[in-house]
Parts: C-alpha cells; sequence; structure tokens
C-alpha cells in the first residue's frame, strides 16, 4: 500500500519526555518495525517521533527516505527543513509543496528524477533555474501544477514568463498541466513561446488567468494551425476575462474528445452585448455530445455583470446535445428560468452534481417532481423550503449548496430528519434562518449530525454562540467551519468552540469580518486550544498587538503546521495566489 504521510495527521505529541521513558525499549524494537510504525503517523508524528530518542530519529529519517508520495500544503516548510526531509529519497512519485517561504536554495531538493506528479503552490521567490531544472531532471513528470503568488512588475514576474517553455521542452510525457497566476496578471503567460512546444500528450490542462484572445491562439479553428494537444485533450479549464461565442465555438471545433470543460470569466466592467456569451455559445458546446462534467460561470470580483443573452431556449439546445452531463455548474445565467433548468435535470439521466448560483430567476418548481433518475444526484445548489422536501431523501446527496436561498428553519428543520449522507453544507448569506434552525438541523432524527464535516454560516445575521454551542456539541467530526461575517461571534463563542475540539478537531476556521472579536482574540488560539488547526481567516483588521496578546508570528513560530490568512480569501485560499502571513512576516 501506498505511504502518503501529510502534514498535520499526527496529533503532534510524544515529544521527548515520554521518549526519555521509554527510550530504552524503543532501541531494541527492529528497525523494520519502526520505520514501518513512523511510516505510517504522517509526518508531523514521525517529526514527533524523531525527537523522542534516537532509535526513533533513525527509523523517522528511513521512513522519509521510502515513501513515495508527499503532502506539504498545509504548512509552508523552509528551505532547510525541506532539505532534510527530502534529502536521500530517490523514490518519491508525488509531491506537493508550499513554497511560500522557498527559493532558488530548494530546486536541487524539489527537482527529483523519480517523480510523476509535482505540484508547487504559492511560489514567489523562485527564479528561472526553478523551470529549467524540472525540465532537464524530471522527464518522467506527467502531471505539474504551478501556482505563482508573484506581482505583475516584479523581478520574478519577468524571469518566470519567459522560463515556463523550459518544462515543456523536458517533459514529454506530461498528461496534467495546471498553471495559475495573479488575477492582476491576466497576460502572464507568454504564449508565442509556449503553444509551440506544449507536447501532444496533455489530457488535462488548467490556465488562470488568460485573456480572451489569448485563449484562442490555442485552439484554432483551421485544421492547418491545430495545436499538438488538440487531439488528446480531454478536460479543459479557464478562466479568462470574458467568455464569448467566438471563443466556445473554438473550442468546441478544436477539441473533438473533449469530456470535461470549465470556463469562469471575470469581467473588469459591465460587458458589451454584443460580445458576450448568448444562446449561439451554448449551442456550440452543445456539439460535445461525449461531455460528462460542465462548469460556466461569471465571477464578481470586479463587477455584477450576468450572461444576459442567455436565456431558456439556449439552457434547452444545451440539454439536446449534452445528455451524458454528470456534473453540471451555471454561475450568473440571470434570465435563465425554472423551465432551462428542469430540462437539464430530465435530460441528463447520469447527472449526479447540480449547481446554480447567482440565478435570480431560479425557484424551487425546478427540483419538483424529480424522477427515480434524480437519486443519482451526489450534489445540489441553490433551492428553498419547498424544493427541499423533494430532495432531503436523496439517498446519495452530499453537498448541499444554500448560499443566498430564501430558506427558514422549516427548511432546516426537513434537513434535519432527512436520511441525505451530507458531508458538505453551506448556509451563507440565509438570513432567515435562526438558533432554533441550527437546532432542528442538527438535533433531528435525520443522519445529517454524524455525516457532516463542512459547514459554511458566513452572513447569517441571526446565528449566535448558541447555534456555534450546538455545532461543537453535536457535530464532533466537523473539520471546516465558515463563521464570516458573523456579527453576534464573540470571544466567549471562540474559547467554548475550541475548548470541545478534542476528539476530531477542526482543521479550517474562517473568521473574517467577526467584527465583536476583540483584539485580543488571537490568545485562543494558544496550545491547547484548537490544537488540529491547520487554516484560519482573520481578516485584515486583527494583526496589531493588544497587551499581551501574541502576534501573528509569533502563534505562528508555535504552531509550525498552522496557516494564517489575512487576504479575507476563502476557505483554504482556494483560487487565490499570495503569499502567507508566515512568509510576509519574514
Amino acid at each position: 500500500m501506498e505511504k502518503r504521510p501529510r502534514a498535520g495527521d499526527g496529533d503532534g505529541g510524544g515529544g521527548e519526555a515520554s521518549g526519555s521513558v521509554g527510550g530504552g525499549l524503543v532501541d531494541t524494537l527492529p528497525e523494520a518495525l519502526l520505520v514501518e510504525v513512523v511510516g505510517r503517523v504522517g509526518l508531523e508524528g514521525a517529526c514527533s517521533a524523531a525527537a523522542s530518542c534516537r532509535a526513533l530519529r533513525s527509523a523517522a529519517g528511513a521512513a522519509l527516505s521510502s515513501v513515495t508520495s508527499l503532502d506539504l500544503s498545509e504548512f509552508p516548510p523552509t528551505n532547510a527543513i525541506l532539505n532534510r526531509i527530502l534529502a536521500g529519497n530517490d523514490t518519491l512519485r508525488s509531491l506537493t509543496v508550499n513554497c511560500s517561504l522557498l527559493d532558488d536554495s530548494a530546486v536541487a531538493a524539489i527537482a527529483k528524477g523519480s517523480l510523476h506528479e509535482l505540484s508547487l503552490l504559492k511560489c514567489s521567490s523562485f527564479s528561472a533555474f526553478l523551470f529549467v531544472a524540472i525540465g532537464g531532471r524530471c522527464t518522467n513528470l506527467r502531471s505539474i501544477t504551478l501556482e505563482m503568488a508573484i506581482s505583475e512588475g516584479s523581478e520574478s514576474f519577468a524571469i518566470c514568463r519567459n522560463s515556463i517553455a523550459h518544462i515543456f521542452k523536458g517533459c514529454d510525457y506530461l498528461e496534467n498541466v495546471s498553471l495559475k497566476f495573479p488575477l492582476l496578471a491576466p497576460g502572464f503567460i507568454d504564449f508565442d513561446s509556449l503553444v509551440p512546444v506544449i507536447p501532444g500528450t496533455i489530457k488535462v490542462l488548467l490556465l488562470q488567468y488568460v485573456t480572451n484572445w489569448q485563449a484562442k491562439i490555442l485552439f484554432p479553428v483551421s485544421p492547418s494551425l491545430k495545436t499538438p494537444f488538440s487531439d488528446s485533450l480531454e478536460s479543459l479549464s479557464l478562466v479568462l476575462d470574458i467568455i464569448t461565442d467566438e471563443l466556445i465555438t473554438f473550442i468546441t471545433t478544436s477539441l473533438s474528445n473533449l469530456l470535461e470543460l470549465c470556463l469562469e470569466d471575470n469581467p473588469g466592467s459591465e460587458t458589451d452585448l454584443h460580445n458576450d456569451l448568448s444562446n449561439i455559445g451554448l449551442q456550440a458546446i452543445g456539439i460535445c455530445k461525449n461531455l460528462t462534467h460542465l462548469s460556466l460561470t461569471r465571477g464578481k470580483q470586479n463587477c455584477s455583470s450576468t450572461f444576459r443573452r442567455v436565456n431558456d431556449f439556449g439552457i434547452l439546445m444545451l440539454a439536446e446535445g449534452c445528455k451524458k452531463l454528470q456534473t453540471i455548474r451555471l454561475g450568473g445565467f440571470s434570465k435563465v428560468r425554472d423551465a432551462g433548468y428542469a430540462a437539464l435535470l430530465h435530460s441528463c439521466k447520469d447527472l449526479k452534481k447540480f449547481e446554480v448560483s447567482t440565478a435570480s430567476c431560479l425557484s424551487d418548481l425546478t427540483c419538483l417532481d424529480l424522477d427515480e433518475t434524480a437519486t443519482k444526484i451526489t450534489e445540489v445548489r441553490s433551492i428553498a423550503d419547498s424544493g427541499l422536501s423533494s430532495i432531503c431523501h436523496l439517498s446519495k446527496l452530499t453537498l448541499l449548496d444554500l448560499a443566498g436561498s430564501d430558506i427558514t428553519d422549516a427548511g432546516l428543520s426537513a434537513i434535519g430528519h432527512g436520511s441525505c449522507p451530507i458531508s458538505s453544507l453551506c448556509l451563507r448569506g440565509c438570513r432567515r434562518i435562526t438558533n432554533n434552525g441550527i437546532g432542528s438541523l442538527l438535533c433531528g432524527s435525520g443522519t445529517i449530525n454524524k455525516t457532516l464535516v463542512m459547514l459554511d454560516i458566513g452572513n447569517v445575521p441571526r446565528i449566535s454562540g448558541r447555534a456555534v454551542s450546538l455545532i461543537a456539541k453535536h457535530c464532533e467530526q466537523i473539520y471546516s467551519l465558515c463563521l464570516r461575517n458573523n456579527l453576534l461571534f464573540t470571544d466567549q463563542c471562540l474559547e467554548i468552540l475550541g475548548s470541545v475540539q478534542h476528539k476530531n478537531p477542526l482543521r479550517m476556521l474562517d473568521l473574517s469580518y467577526c467584527s465583536r472579536l476583540s483584539r485580543s482574540f488571537l490568545r485562543q488560539f494558544d496550545l491547547p486550544l484548537f490544537r488540529g488547526l491547520r487554516w484560519l481567516g482573520v481578516g485584515k483588521n486583527v494583526l496589531e498587538r493588544r497587551g499581551n496578546t501574541p502576534t501573528v508570528a509569533e502563534i505562528l513560530e508555535r504552531r509550525p503546521g498552522l496557516t494564517i490568512c489575512a487576504n479575507a480569501c476563502e476557505m483554504g485560499c482556494r483560487n487565490q495566489c499570495h503569499r502567507d502571513v508566515r512568509a510576509q512576516a519574514q
């Protein structure tokens, strides 16, 4: 069985005290047994074991030198730590690293010839040496993810922009490529040097962020100008400045084997109607008869524009052409009504995930009278009370996103008595629910209080500490909790939450914009409270010292496995390329 240590999987316990008591006994155990035991406790557990006695230190070194998969995404290692962890390992096949504290001194350790999968997150201080080393040494690479946390105009920006092609020139077997860059740098990628060297083996491609005109360079309509990967690409994800009919036509015409298409745009201003996505673009997607996953969304970072030229007719043509869809994610279709969404639900018999957001014309009628095929659905988003009665008994429903919906406590009660094995529930912005609703949800006769692990109750004005106490008491398995913009959440609520999280503690907690928290609330995150926490969102207004309150830097020094985000990002800083607070503090 493959060994996959992950930072934070161990409890961090042990220490030299326990080692001094049993060190003599441990020294008598066979080394092979110690290596096997240490290899199973995760990276943090292995490090704790190494500090306890000489035999375990040796076993930890041997275990780390033989792992085949390593995930260091939950905390940023320094150059010295990473070099020590990876020293002597010639069997590593998969590596994920938070690179916010790394520079070229770590490149030799990272660029291993044995790697098949490499993910480098939040890179900010590397030079061209990184890309040259990967292209020269990692010749067996099948998958690469690069997330650059650099600003336009910086020296690193210019160096990286002209160096990425080195990876493609040396890695002839790449199948999965993910390149993510800051939103302020949509023209980061030098396509003139990149496109000709992208290997024809690519099956999965993600680019974030690119301009519409750059994307069209990748997918020319003319057969004589086809790129090498046109026949091999099966999954395409683009984050753009604008989605247009012309771009979609280019994509669907060029990629004959496309199975997954994910497009998101973030217009800088209100879009020109004549150049925006319309029913024609939806009809062009219908050409892809084998499409199984589709995501079309409009972000709202810069403006609140929606796809105003798409209506029910466009969705009906999509439903008629793409009947094999298993996942549908639509956001920003303000003119599409229940008839259009219902057509997708009834036409796509293999549908498992259905998400709709920013849809002002959507009502519960979409989910009424679902037939037996709906029992396959595992994810549903955007519905209200009357619609919940139709879905709360879906036997495979694991994700329910009700953000901004008009649900009430009665709707939560229906969920609380349902049999859905819901593991992720989003109630953000549901302004009509109260503490009583949370009580009905978690204290009902259903299964959700046993299956729920991710909960978002951000921006719910009538939720207070009582609801948080209910969550802490009845959902001990919760590992991700979003409380952002909760105006009634206080230091006392935080203390209660931290004190009961001991059996299966929280890993991720978002407290951004919780204005009732005092300036000294960070003291709650000194050990032993929240001992399992790996990500904490605090917003930008709590980084100043108050009295004896520890600073962020002091907390991070005591808790090396914790990441604190002061940028008000969504949970886990997903899809955001910026440096960690830890890196900024240095």
